[in-house]
């Protein structure tokens, strides 16, 4: 999760209380906001409209060009309908109105990424033979259940999630291990390395093709 918002004591606040269910990361202006919209590492972005330098319309408006589809919810004061209608009309999901109350905001958050998962109502997340349920943090191959150790499971998610799109080494990284982790983007490719070869049995390891100079893709094309 991306929380934007340049009041420190209230984006603090949402920090806390979003964290108690998710990884968010901050962020109080709209060039900073920008910059970690486009690393396309986050499941939903809380925007607040009025920020310094380039204000949350704005930064909806180059998201949406880039061709990030990530959900965002507006975080604003600004109550006018037009104000409404122009966040939705540039690609907003919803826009909650301040003060809120932090159940209201939870909620609305919840219900649009039930709307936005790629995961079937059962929880299950396929690609060809392999399944994910996530609610039971369970991977099967062919039926068979195998071992993954954490990061292995959330790499093997989120190719599965961006699947034939190109995920560059620095995305990755950042999605599994942080912006704030200890080790470095060379971590990756180790991990890709394991995933292969726990797939390599059910030639699904191939699939996890190596692009160039770049970073890696899920595919069967």
């Amino acid at each position: 999760m991306l929380v934007v918002e340049d009041n420190t004591y209230l984006l603090q606040e949402i920090v806390r209380l979003l964290s108690e269910e998710y990884t968010v990361d901050s962020a109080e202006d709209g060039d900073e906001a920008l910059y970690l919209a486009e690393q396309n590492i986050y499941d939903a972005i809380v925007l607040d409209v009025m920020l310094p330098g380039m204000d949350g319309f704005e930064v909806t408006d180059q998201i949406r060009k880039k061709g990030i589809a990530t959900p965002i919810i507006f975080l604003t004061a600004r109550d006018a309908v037009d104000d409404r209608v122009k966040g939705l009309n540039l690609g907003g999901d919803d826009y909650i109105v301040k003060p809120f109350q932090n159940m209201e905001l939870k909620a609305r958050i919840a219900a649009i990424l039930r709307r936005s998962s790629p995961m079937e109502r059962d929880h299950i997340l396929r690609y060809k033979g392999i399944e994910i349920d996530n609610k039971r943090k369970q991977i099967k191959i062919n039926g068979e259940i195998l071992s993954f150790t954490t990061k292995q499971y959330n790499l093997l998610e989120y190719l599965i999630q961006n699947e034939d799109q190109i995920l560059t080494r620095e995305q990755i990284f950042d999605r599994i291990w942080g912006f704030d982790s200890d080790t470095t983007v060379g971590i990756v490719e180790v991990y890709i390395h394991q995933l292969r070869k726990k797939l390599k049995k059910y030639a699904y390891d191939e699939d996890i093709r190596t692009v160039r100079g770049i970073g890696y893709m899920l595919t069967d094309k």
